[in-house]
């Protein structure tokens, strides 16, 4: 299996890092497919000589140099692969396609961009049949991440298992039959998680003027997060199960919790998730084509 990514930053990095791990792969289909798919032959084109440097670093460490190539632009060679994984940002997304479309052969084609359609994506590459589309976010870096997905009618269940086996080692992944509800996925989980760093740089703050220190003030936050995540996770209550539970009348979650109800929090979040919904739409028109009258994307 040869796999090239369109694009070498933190997103490719995570999902090669892991290719290079070749962790297990759920699923009887994904078992089959794992020894070839996750222990691949990996080109990278990426212009940045520094991203080069530190892939091959990367996988020298895990013994595996002869599995990676390098390319500043785009070849026959370099997309002579089974898998091309676009990981450029949506900005750059037509120019990327367009170089790349003169070479390109049969290949499986997975976009990690935000916000760019499949239609766009199919007609700046000359209409690659099987394309699939992601929306990862940045815990993938530490394989606890969660992928939502999209294929388009020509992608076969065995280019499912493919994908599935690609993006294991960042964390999970979930199907959408909708390609419009990944910019849902975009808004909930692709910005998600920068909603909780906010809230946690309010905590620590707040922590550090009730007079714990800078390092006690981050390590009780991020703790909190940790925990209560995990027993959210594990849990077959639901998190308002959760919280109620943790709330007493009268009590100090109960005070805190009165507060945020009364400046609108759950409705300021509400705003920032269809903000970032809208903008991810937006996205796709602004650096595609506005879709015709009638039409879906």
């Amino acid at each position: 299996m040869k796999v090239c990514f369109v694009g070498g930053g933190n997103m490719a990095s995570a999902m090669i890092s892991g290719l290079l791990q070749a962790p297990k792969v759920s699923g009887t289909e994904g078992r089959a497919l794992a020894r070839g798919v996750m222990m691949p032959t990996i080109h990278v084109i990426d212009p940045d000589a520094q991203q080069h440097s530190k892939l091959q670093t990367i996988a020298q460490e895990r013994g595996l140099a002869q599995q990676l190539l390098t390319f500043t632009q785009p070849d026959k060679l370099a997309l002579d692969v089974d898998v091309l994984v676009l990981a450029v940002k949506p900005q750059m997304m037509r120019v990327a396609c367009e170089a790349l479309a003169p070479y390109l052969g049969k290949s499986l084609v997975v976009s990690v961009a935000a916000g760019i359609r499949s239609t766009d994506l199919k007609r700046w590459l000359g209409h690659p049949e099987r394309l699939v589309r992601c929306m990862p976010n940045t815990p993938a870096l530490i394989g606890l991440g969660i992928t939502g997905a999209y294929r388009a009618a020509q992608v076969s269940e065995q280019d499912c298992a493919i994908v599935q086996a690609l993006l294991e080692p960042t964390g999970r992944l979930l199907w959408v039959e909708h390609e419009e509800q990944l910019d849902a996925v975009t808004a909930v989980s692709g910005s998600g998680p920068a909603y909780v760093f906010y809230f946690m740089e309010a905590m620590i703050a707040q922590a550090q003027a009730l007079g714990l220190s800078g390092e006690q003030a981050r390590d009780f936050t991020l703790r909190t997060f940790e925990g209560a995540s995990a027993l959210a996770i594990q849990s077959a209550e639901s998190p308002a199960t959760l919280r109620e539970r943790v709330t007493s009348k009268g009590g100090t979650t109960f005070a805190g919790l009165e507060v945020l109800r009364k400046a609108g929090v759950d409705q300021s979040i509400s705003r920032a998730i269809q903000a970032a919904r809208e903008r991810a739409t937006q996205m796709g028109e602004e650096f595609g084509e506005p879709p015709s009258n009638g039409s879906k994307h």
